[in-house]
């Protein structure tokens, strides 16, 4: 299945390739360059169909579950104080989405939209921690009746669009689809500092499915 978050680029890029193909096929006849250009170009549709796929994910039930926002692998893991949301000590969780990754991104926890934020920045790599505070990224606080949890999409280098059409008073559900972060990039999720994490760094996470911390 392709996310709808990203139907705009597939199905050009989908388009691109057909037309290439075809020009190749018909107007080029030295066979080495022909069918060069027809294998670079069914490469490049394998690489946006692998990319903007959008698997369905068995989430765990739980409240207190804290539930990975991303596909990736956990990059940080330590000990901040979350001063804009949380407004309080907090455990913060990074996961790097590489361009072979899923870049869909689920809520991490049940509840109500209560804060968002887009803000315009820079695109270093991922990977860096800089990355957290200078690069393009929205700011997204989800809170229930009893749990508040933080997280960030930052753009990266390769990644210059963030999708995520929500606004405060949304319903949020965990394991549900909210946006997505085009081509390479990272999540941050902040949670209270008495929960329990689940992840260390080195592992991989699949949004949805993988939990990354209990909150008590």
């Amino acid at each position: 299945m392709i996310t709808k978050y990203g139907y705009d680029v597939f199905f050009t890029i989908t388009a691109v390739v057909i037309i290439g193909c075809l020009l190749s096929w018909y107007l080029i006849e030295l066979k080495p360059l022909k069918f060069g250009l027809i294998g670079i170009l069914l490469a490049f549709f394998l690489f946006t169909l692998n990319f903007f796929r959008d698997p369905d994910r068995t989430t765990p039930q739980g409240g207190n579950l804290v539930i990975s926002p991303a596909d990736g692998k956990v990059v940080v893991v330590k000990e901040v104080f979350e001063d804009e949301f949380l407004k309080s000590e907090a455990i913060q969780v990074s996961i790097f989405m590489s361009p072979l990754n899923v870049h869909v991104n689920r809520y991490p926890i049940n509840g109500k939209v209560a804060y968002f934020k887009h803000i315009p920045g820079e695109y270093l790599v991922a990977y860096d921690e800089k990355s957290s505070l200078r690069n393009e990224r929205t700011h997204i606080g989800v809170e229930n009746e009893k749990h508040k949890v933080f997280f960030k999409q930052i753009a990266g280098f390769v990644a210059r669009r963030i999708v995520a059409p929500i606004q405060v008073g949304d319903e949020a559900v965990a394991g549900e689809r909210f946006g997505m972060i085009k081509f390479g990039s990272r999540v941050d999720v902040f949670v209270p500092k008495n929960s329990e994490i689940k992840v260390k760094v080195g592992d991989t996470t699949a949004a949805g499915e993988t939990v990354i911390a209990v909150v008590s």
